[in-house]
């Protein structure tokens, strides 16, 4: 078979994004902290870009620690910045920095010589910062913590310290204990051992494998008084779970408040033994947008509170300019890092202006839900605000991942405002999801703790206001909520 070579012409499209593209949607999906970190780090790899100082005019040079790495002509050309009355920190007649004077900065916080940290700390009469550092425990470090102060063995500890490895955040443990001895190489026994000694300790009730072992350990805790309760768990658990007060007086042929006064010393008890370990710190949320009334007008407001502003060097400008005198490799990479700052100063601009188009947007389309709260939202997608705004949808699901807002009716993150709707009938408006599941919470927090509504009632009241839901949604939307089923919502007493 011939070989030959043959040249053919070939017409396609490929989509090409350049570096400076990839950057600005990089910077358009970024959280607040993200793009304080992304800045951050432009301006330690970038000499052309400085943060420009508060209060100081656009184009005037910065102190002499931006004015360039070891120019003396710069620092003589320096103009005296010091405010009236003090010393000059540049003697612009000699071209040289004064020495900084420490002593001076040390006179009245500071420690002198010979002084100790100690002696520091009683001369001011408050600690140091991070001596009030703390954190509170994890579970697993509580639990390790009590192992080790026990009496027990080397093997019992290390057989201990797998098994709180494998303890989830309620103190469940979940991992069996053939599981654990074929792991460890260890005896099923000695397992069963280390168990019962983690479900001694601290809180009452870890350590257990499911609910009922768990209410048992804390039961048998209490002593006497919980002898009832005890044999209702151990022999009855399945009328317990499901709170058939009846059924369980007519298996032990008790009466029906005897089963009652034991059932409230039950549900005393922590199901979640680990709850109070479990990491529920408070996160603040700083929104990126503020939408407030003013002159029965809604205004829009960036937030831009610990955001660098951005400028380019000027001293590093001034030596492009007369930079015939530099080589040309150094002038090339100035030029770059000049392109690279400009470029990178412009997404963030563009940033700015693609969140607040997309916020104006979403407003504009949800302004029953700012008037009236979130009982009122609308129907909303991601298409409808690109079309509003002629954007791509990727764009505008870039802007709303991760920004959040501040309302009158609290924060909210943007993605909040895209949601389904249903249909309505007698051809209303379709109402959003959302606020469907709104009048649902609002249906069970009024209804009686004697006869919660189902499912099925849940849907003939939304039906009887023009809703049109099937049964499985509304469960679906209540299982969402965090809300229990009608059986388990009652109150028994």
């Amino acid at each position: 078979m011939a070989l030959e070579l043959r040249q053919s012409l070939k017409l396609s499209q490929q989509l090409v994004m350049t570096p400076q593209l990839q950057q600005a949607i990089k910077l358009l999906q970024l959280s607040r902290l993200e793009l304080q970190q992304a800045i951050r780090e432009e301006l330690e790899t970038n000499p052309i870009l400085e943060e420009a100082q508060e209060g100081a005019p656009e184009g005037e040079e910065a102190p002499e620690e931006q004015a360039g790495p070891g120019s003396e002509e710069a620092a003589t050309t320096s103009e005296n910045t010091s405010p009236p009355g003090e010393e000059p920190r540049l003697r612009s007649e000699s071209g040289l920095i004064d020495r900084i004077d420490w002593n001076y900065y040390f006179e009245d916080g500071g420690a002198s010589e010979g002084r100790g940290e100690r002696e520091r700390d009683e001369d001011d009469g408050r600690p140091y910062y991070e001596n009030l550092l703390t954190r509170k425990p994890t579970l697993a470090e509580y639990l390790e913590w009590q192992i080790h102060l026990s009496d027990a063995d080397e093997d019992l500890r290390h057989i201990a310290s797998y098994l709180i490895g494998n303890i989830d955040e309620n103190g469940y443990l979940k991992v069996s204990a053939e599981e654990a001895a074929g792991t460890l190489s260890e005896s099923v026994e000695a397992v069963e051992n280390a168990i019962a000694r983690i479900q001694a300790l601290d809180p009452t009730g870890v350590g257990a494998r499911d609910l009922r072992e768990c209410l048992m350990i804390q039961a048998r805790e209490k002593g006497e008084e919980f002898a009832l309760p005890l044999k209702i768990l151990s022999d009855h658990f399945d009328l317990f779970s499901r709170g058939d007060l009846a059924g369980i007086a007519r298996r032990l042929r008790i009466s029906k408040e005897a089963v009652r006064e034991a059932y409230q010393k039950l549900v005393s008890l922590s199901p979640k033994p680990g709850r109070e370990f479990s990491g529920d710190d408070v996160h603040y949320i700083t929104p990126d947008v503020y939408v407030a009334k003013v002159d029965n007008q809604w205004v829009i407001t960036l937030n831009e509170d610990g955001q660098p502003r951005l400028r380019l060097s000027s001293y590093y400008r001034r030596l492009l300019s007369d930079g015939e005198s530099l080589p040309k490799e150094d002038r090339e990479f100035l030029k770059q890092k000049v392109n690279s700052a400009l470029w990178f100063i412009k997404s963030i601009q563009q940033r700015q202006r693609t969140i607040y188009k997309v916020v104006e947007s979403i407003m504009k389309l949800q302004h029953d839900f700012l008037d009236r709260g979130p009982k009122y939202l609308k129907p909303l997608t991601l298409r409808d605000v690109a079309e509003e705004i002629s954007m791509h949808e990727s764009t505008v699901s870039r802007v709303t991942s991760g920004k959040y807002v501040y309302t009158p009716h609290g924060i909210f993150e943007l993605k909040y405002f895209f949601n389904s709707g249903l249909n309505r009938e007698g051809g209303e408006e379709d109402i959003a999801s959302k606020s469907v599941k709104e009048k649902i919470r609002e249906i069970i927090s009024s209804e009686g703790g004697e006869k919660p509504l189902s499912d099925q009632e849940l849907m003939r009241l939304l039906r009887n206001q023009g809703i049109r839901i099937a049964r499985r949604t509304v469960t679906k939307y209540r299982a969402q909520l965090g809300m229990l089923p009608s059986s388990k919502r009652k109150k028994l007493f």
